[in-house]
């Protein structure tokens, strides 16, 4: 076994009026996403998520058991979707080594005992974002590199919400037991991430914002529609939302984003939306 996870525990829409912003921020902020030479997990009792980051920084890390999932090795009983926001990196799954190019995506099933991170030959700068989910069988790896996905386009300059979803696992791309992972990319100019805002009461979500430059933040907005609050979110920082919960926010500046989702349904379109003139 290795180091401890830090646990955040499932809240409810009642909880909300009362918190103070460090409240807010303590219960669904996640800030140091990424150490150099660590890996660093959070584990959300919201659909038993597990979320972190491993930054080699030139040696190799290992991802081990953890008491809190009860598991002799991380994957014994879990699924977990790797996305690379750093430079080249390669991650080793029983031996089999996939190179991740920065806004590559791979997916590790079930079953898989020995995972490692280091940086690629030349490189010290990967950071792997990691999120995972209880699995209940086991599928194949699989790696898709920034493009190879499904590749929507979202939204429209006039709304400042232009952006490009890459969906990588999904019900028609990786298959999985319930995690649905890819990345965000607004377009210069755009800075909403999500309009109209959404909720999907059968799923939990999480966003890591990443590209954000340094002198620019994130308003990340959650909350039930008639009671939304917000938390001000700054690069390589994770955030999580409750099934209850909305999601959407706007920048000072364009950046892009992992978004990632557990539940019982990985319907990517399965949403009720919250439309601007209903918040409050």
């Amino acid at each position: 076994m290795s180091h401890h996870i830090p646990q955040r525990y499932a809240t409810n829409p009642d909880q909300i009026p009362l918190m103070t912003q460090e409240e807010l921020r303590e219960t669904y902020l996640i800030e140091d996403v990424f150490v150099p030479g660590e890996i660093v997990l959070t584990y959300t009792h919201h659909d038993r998520i597990v979320l972190g980051g491993a930054v080699p920084a030139g040696a190799e890390l290992a991802l081990t058991g953890y008491p809190e999932i009860r598991s002799d090795y991380f994957l014994e009983h879990r699924e977990v979707g790797i996305i690379n926001v750093g430079d080249t990196g390669t991650v080793t799954a029983d031996g089999e080594a996939y190179e991740l190019i920065k806004g590559a995506c791979l997916y590790l099933g079930r079953g898989i005992k020995d995972v490692a991170f280091r940086d690629a030959e030349g490189s010290q700068g990967a950071q792997f974002y990691l999120f995972s989910a209880p699995a209940h069988t086991s599928y194949p790896a699989a790696l898709v590199r920034p493009g190879e996905g499904t590749v929507r386009e979202l939204g429209d300059q006039v709304t400042s919400n232009r952006r490009s979803l890459n969906q990588y696992i999904h019900e028609n791309g990786i298959k999985s037991c319930q995690i649905v992972m890819g990345v965000t990319t607004l377009h210069e100019g755009s800075m909403w991430n999500t309009m109209p805002a959404h909720t999907h009461d059968r799923r939990t979500e999480c966003y890591l914002y990443f590209d954000v430059p340094q002198d620019a933040r994130v308003i990340h907005l959650m909350g039930e529609r008639e009671e939304t609050r917000h938390i001000i979110v700054g690069d390589r920082q994770a955030v999580i939302s409750p099934s209850w919960s909305l999601h959407s926010g706007v920048g000072t500046a364009a950046y892009s984003f992992i978004w990632a989702m557990a539940g019982e349904n990985q319907a990517f379109d399965d949403m009720d939306a919250a439309p601007i003139t209903e918040l409050r």
